[in-house]
Formats: C-alpha cells, sequence, structure tokens
C-alpha cells in the first residue's frame, strides 16, 4: 500500500472570489488525480488533516471527498482510509496525455436520400426577439393579448390544481378542455361531435403529422390545394404520401381537377374557410363536391381551419365537417393563431371510428399534452374570456387591414395592389411593376420587412407575382410605416 499523501508538494491554488470552499476543493483534488500528481492507489490524507493544513472546516473536506467517490474519482476502504481509484472516469481527459484512440476510417453515416430533400423545403422559424414587425405573417396581436387576465387564470389554476394534475396525464387531453373545445366548435363554426372524438395536440403541425403517419401509406396520393400551406405539404411528404398539386380558384379548389388528376387518392388537404394563401372561401357546391368523392374514394379529408373565426363581413361560414354525414372529415383547429404563439395547444375532432387508434398514436408520439397548460386554457375558454378576446380582435384585425389597405392605396399606387382581405390574418398584395415576387421580397428584407413571396407556396400552377403580407400582429403606425418602406424598397431597385 502505498504512504499517504501529505500534499506537501501538491500545488492547490487558492480559492478566489465567492467560490463554494468545497467545491475549490473538489475542483483541485480532482484535477490533480486527472493530470497524475495524485496516482492511482494514493492514500488521501484524512478530512481532519487536510482540513488543518488548508484552514478549511472538517464539513467542507467530508463535502469534497463524497462528491469525489461519487463520481469514481476515490474509494473507501473501511477501516483503511480514502484513495484515489485506479480507473478514473475522466482519465482520457487528462490535459497531459494523448487521447486513447482507435485507427477508423471517417464514418460514412448520412441523412437519406429523402430526408435531406425534405429539409431543403424546411424553414425554421427564429425565436422571437420582438414582435409586430411589418408583415409578420403568422403572429397574432400579441401586444394585446390580456397577460394580466391570463396570469390570474393560471395562477388561481395553478394554486388548486389536484396532484394528480402533476402526475401522467390522458393521451386524448385533459377532459375539461376537450368537453369546452367542443361547446366552442359547435357554437361557432356548426362542428357537429362530442367531446370524447376531440384528441388535444401540440398544434396544427403534429396533428398533421398523426395523420401522415397512421392514415397513409407509402406512396399514397394526396390532394393539395396549390398554391397551398407549405407546412401541411412537407408534414404528409415526410410519411411517404406522393403530393398530387391541385389547382384553386375563386371557389377554393377545384374538385374537378384533382378526379382528373387522382381520382383514386386517399387524402385531401384543404383550408375551405380562408384558403391558404388566397383567401377565397370555398363554395357549397365545392363543397359538397369534395365530399362526395372521398365517400365514394374511401378517401380522407383534413380541413385545416386555422383562422376561420377572423371573419369581417358576415358571420363566420360553417365548417365543412357540418356537412360531413359519412365520417370522412378530420377537423383541425390551433389556439396559436386565436391567443399566441408560446402556446402549443391544438386539437383534431376526429370521427368516432378513429378516436381509439388516434389515442394509442399520441401515446406513441409525446405520451401526452401538457397537463397544466391544458387545464389554464380550459378555464380561460369555460370563464368566457376566450370569446371575448377573439370577438376583440375580430374588430381590431378588421380595423387594421383598413388602416393597411388606405396606406397603400395611397403609396404603392403603381406598385402593389394590396387585396382588402374578408377574412384571416393576413392579405396578397399583387405586384406591379416586378417580374419576381422572390426578388421583390429580398428587397423588402433589406429595409427591415418581413414578407413572404406567393411562389413559395405554390408547388405546379404559377401565379401572378405577389407578396404575402401580415396585418393582425402590427400597430396602425407599424402598418404605415411597413408601407411607406415598402414603396421605398420597391422602387429602389
Amino acid at each position: 500500500m502505498s504512504k499517504e499523501e501529505t500534499f506537501q508538494d501538491l500545488s492547490l491554488n487558492p480559492p478566489s472570489g465567492e467560490q463554494d470552499l468545497w467545491r475549490w476543493l473538489y475542483t483541485e483534488l480532482r484535477g490533480a488525480i486527472l493530470d497524475g500528481r495524485l496516482k492511482p492507489g494514493t492514500r488521501m490524507p484524512s478530512t481532519r488533516s487536510l482540513g488543518a493544513q488548508y484552514s478549511l472546516s472538517r464539513g467542507t473536506v467530508v463535502v469534497a471527498f463524497d462528491q469525489l467517490q461519487a463520481e469514481g474519482y476515490t474509494r473507501t476502504e473501511v477501516g483503511s482510509g480514502t484513495y484515489v481509484a485506479s480507473g478514473v472516469p475522466d482519465a482520457f481527459l487528462s490535459p497531459t496525455r494523448k487521447p486513447a484512440t482507435v485507427a477508423l476510417p471517417s464514418s460514412k453515416a448520412a441523412f437519406p436520400k429523402r430526408t435531406k430533400e425534405f429539409l431543403k423545403g424546411v424553414e425554421v422559424l427564429p425565436a422571437s426577439h420582438t414582435i409586430g414587425k411589418a408583415f409578420r405573417t403568422y403572429e397574432p396581436a400579441i401586444d394585446l393579448f390580456p397577460v394580466d387576465l391570463w396570469a390570474r387564470v393560471a395562477s388561481r389554476v395553478l394554486r388548486r390544481a389536484p396532484r394528480s394534475l402533476y402526475g401522467h396525464g390522458a393521451a386524448a387531453g385533459y377532459q375539461p378542455l376537450r368537453r369546452a373545445i367542443a361547446e366552442y366548435v359547435g357554437a361557432s363554426r356548426g362542428v357537429h361531435c362530442s367531446a370524447e372524438q376531440i384528441i388535444v395536440t401540440s398544434g396544427t403541425q403534429q396533428a398533421l403529422d398523426l395523420i401522415g403517419r397512421f392514415l397513409l401509406a407509402t406512396g399514397d396520393r394526396v390532394w393539395m390545394e396549390d398554391p397551398g400551406y407549405s407546412g401541411a405539404l412537407q408534414t404528409l411528404r415526410t410519411s411517404g404520401a406522393r403530393i398530387v398539386p391541385i389547382p384553386v380558384d375563386e371557389d377554393g379548389l377545384i374538385v374537378s381537377a384533382g378526379r382528373r388528376l387522382a381520382s383514386k387518392a386517399k387524402l385531401a388537404y384543404v383550408t375551405p374557410a380562408n384558403q391558404f394563401p388566397m383567401g377565397v372561401t370555398m363554395s357549397a357546391d365545392r363543397r359538397l363536391d369534395l365530399l362526395r368523392w372521398a365517400t365514394n374514394a374511401n378517401a380522407w379529408i383534413i380541413e385545416d381551419d386555422y383562422d376561420a373565426e377572423y371573419r369581417y363581413s358576415g358571420r363566420p361560414v360553417a365548417a365543412l365537417q357540418a356537412l360531413d354525414s359519412s365520417g370522412c372529415v378530420i377537423y383541425v383547429g390551433t389556439f396559436t393563431k386565436m391567443l399566441f404563439n408560446a402556446l402549443r395547444l391544438g386539437f383534431m375532432v376526429l370521427p368516432e371510428r378513429l378516436v381509439e387508434a388516434f389515442a394509442s398514436a399520441r401515446t406513441f408520439v409525446d405520451r401526452h399534452p401538457p397537463t397544466l397548460d391544458q387545464a389554464i386554457l380550459a378555464e380561460f375558454i369555460t370563464e368566457g374570456h376566450f370569446g371575448h378576446h377573439l370577438r376583440r380582435m375580430r374588430q381590431i384585425y378588421a380595423e387594421r387591414i383598413e388602416v393597411l389597405k388606405t396606406a397603400a392605396d395611397e403609396h404603392l399606387d403603381g406598385l402593389v395592389d394590396v387585396v382588402r382581405a374578408g377574412a384571416g390574418v393576413r392579405t396578397l398584395g399583387w405586384l406591379k411593376t416586378w417580374k419576381s415576387d422572390h426578388d421583390a421580397a429580398q428587397q423588402a428584407r433589406k429595409f427591415g420587412l418581413e414578407v413572404e413571396p406567393l411562389s413559395l407556396f405554390t408547388t405546379k400552377y404559377n401565379r401572378p407575382p405577389a407578396l404575402m403580407l401580415g396585418f393582425a400582429g402590427c400597430t396602425s403606425a407599424e402598418l404605415r410605416r411597413g408601407v411607406s418602406l415598402l414603396a421605398t424598397a420597391l422602387r429602389s431597385h
């Protein structure tokens, strides 16, 4: 057995600043072990003697020794003492030793081709460091969200929540929230459902992912509106589906074109209340025609009702699901656009025969949605705050599109023809002097504007150049400033 190390010749740097003494001692001893100054098998001094040598309390030394032993740097023999372990966990990290490696050829492991192709089209949105910039398309009026009210509801829910809410949640979602959603979509959108048909998701993207994974087989054909929502296209494509672009006109998706191009498709994705990005409403005849096709083809329809509550003339049109008597429509909604982006909660209204399978699928993906967030949202809805907020935002957004349209008519005349949107949180500006909306968008971004070209959402059927302009999240002053900057940007090139 090697003799006890007296530490007379071991250099330990004195602690500096407000560093914990036990952590200082632990770090110094760990470093001495790793760089070989304390050899394997060396007996450590007693905690009393080491404490006396460095003016440390015995308790401080004991804590440092316990940490070293817990991490495998030392071992204790009863009745004998503490020794440096022979197998040090970080031995290969020693700064004085060359790391031990095995000569291997460079790994050629890589993404499969399908993944690389998919990732090319994915836009990763940055974390929000500002809000309300012109003309951000994906942001509601966060500046007007009743944060204090939400905080009071959240505080009350968290104070009163039973301990069971901190445990494992239901895969389909928190039952009171499912009831609240069923009542809301029934009253406001005409959706026929019970709470048991609701599956709570982490937003629209997760709903689309679940549908693609579990209802589509590799090679199945899917009708996709063109132009249409690229997030849906990318998500469904990852399931191995073959996307079939279907043109859109003033009455929405052209069902006859879908029949001609892929009559045996397994699924159709549509935004009938407010087509993304054209902003048209699917006519009643088209809705019935689409339902007849799906029934005869044994196909599914995804109805993405992302912002249908925001209609600025008349009442919101009823959901397509309200006309479905065959059980082929999967209704998808989200609270992100209606409340705030950070609230990653959405839902699906499923035909009854799919509910059990999708609850299992939800478990497979991420077990269950966050229960406490669901409980807060359920209270926010049932107490009437959600409905009040929607009514207020509908009025505010109607005012903001008028501000945008008026400012555009004044400053963008001859450059851009901005559409007075009848619904939603964004609109289109048709370019008059630019042949490429991609180039126009790039030019606008140089002036700090957040615009998106319409061509970004087209797959096969090209449209005249246009820019997508969000107005919901911008104050009137920011909208006017944005229009002025856009005019300067488009004229300066």
